[in-house]
C-alpha cells in the first residue's frame, strides 16, 4: 500500500516511516501543509496521514480543498488537539478518522490498514445526481437540465453538501458550519445570501421550487420525480 504522512514534527516522521516500512507499505512524506497538498494532488496514495497543525497549510484546510476537488483518498487525522469538537471538527471536513496524539502505533497500523482496504473496495463517486441536477466533481461542472450553471466557490460548496444531503432538512448551524468552517453566528446572514443566488441560478432555468425553505428548521433540496 502506498501513504502519503503529513507532519511537520521529525521524530514523529521517523517512528511512523520506520513503522509502515517493516510492515511493507510504501509511504512517502511532506513537512508542511503546501507541499502535503501538492503530493495529494498530483500522487496516487490509498491513503492519507494528516497532521492538524502544520506549517504553510493547516490539515484541515488542505483537507477541504482536497475534497472540494474530489479527492477521495481515505484520510486519517492524527492530532494532538483532542477535544471532541475538533474531532467533529476534522470528521465533517472530510476525514475518515481521526486519532490523538500520543498514540500507539499498532492501533495506527490497524486504523490504517483498515482505511486503506475500504478505499480499494468502495468505488470512487466523482458525480452527485439528485434528478436533473448533476454535479461533477473532479471538473467542477453542474448542469440543471442539461444547463450550464456557473457557480461561485461557496454557492458550489453550499450545493454539494445540500446535494449529498437531497430531501433532508439542514439546518443553518451546520450548513454554516460545514462550508464555512467558523461556529455560528445566528445573527449572520450569509446562509441566506447565498441560498437567495443559487435560487435565482435555478428560478433562470425555470427550477426556483429545488431549495426548500423549512421554516424554523432549514432548508432542503428537493428531488423531482
Amino acid at each position: 500500500m502506498k501513504i502519503l504522512l503529513v507532519e511537520d514534527d521529525a521524530t514523529t516522521i521517523d517512528y511512523i516511516v520506520k513503522g509502515f516500512v517493516e510492515h511493507g507499505h510504501s509511504i512517502d512524506t511532506a513537512s508542511d501543509g503546501q507541499q502535503g497538498l501538492q503530493q495529494a494532488s498530483t500522487d496516487q496514495y490509498d491513503l492519507i496521514i494528516l497532521d492538524r497543525m502544520l506549517p504553510q497549510l493547516d490539515g484541515l484546510t488542505l483537507l477541504t480543498a482536497l475534497r472540494t476537488h474530489g479527492n477521495a483518498t481515505p484520510v486519517l487525522i492524527l492530532s494532538a488537539l483532542a477535544h471532541v469538537d475538533e474531532r467533529v471538527k476534522g470528521l465533517r471536513a472530510g476525514g475518515d478518522d481521526y486519532m490523538t496524539k500520543p498514540f500507539s502505533f499498532a492501533e495506527l497500523l490497524v486504523r490504517a490498514e483498515k482505511l486503506m482496504q475500504r478505499g480499494q473496495s468502495a468505488p470512487i463517486n466523482t458525480d452527485l445526481v439528485v434528478g436533473d441536477l448533476k454535479m461533477e466533481l473532479l471538473t467542477r461542472n453542474v448542469t440543471l437540465d442539461g444547463q450550464d450553471l456557473m457557480l461561485q466557490p461557496k454557492e458550489f460548496q453550499l450545493l454539494k453538501y445540500l446535494m449529498e444531503h437531497a430531501n433532508q432538512v439542514i439546518s443553518r448551524t451546520l450548513l454554516f458550519e460545514a462550508v464555512w468552517d467558523y461556529h455560528f453566528d445566528p445573527r449572520t446572514n450569509v446562509i441566506d445570501v447565498h441560498i437567495a443566488k443559487l435560487r435565482r441560478k435555478f428560478e433562470e432555468l425555470g427550477h426556483g421550487e429545488l431549495i426548500e425553505t423549512v421554516r424554523g428548521s432549514g432548508y432542503r433540496l428537493r428531488q423531482r420525480h
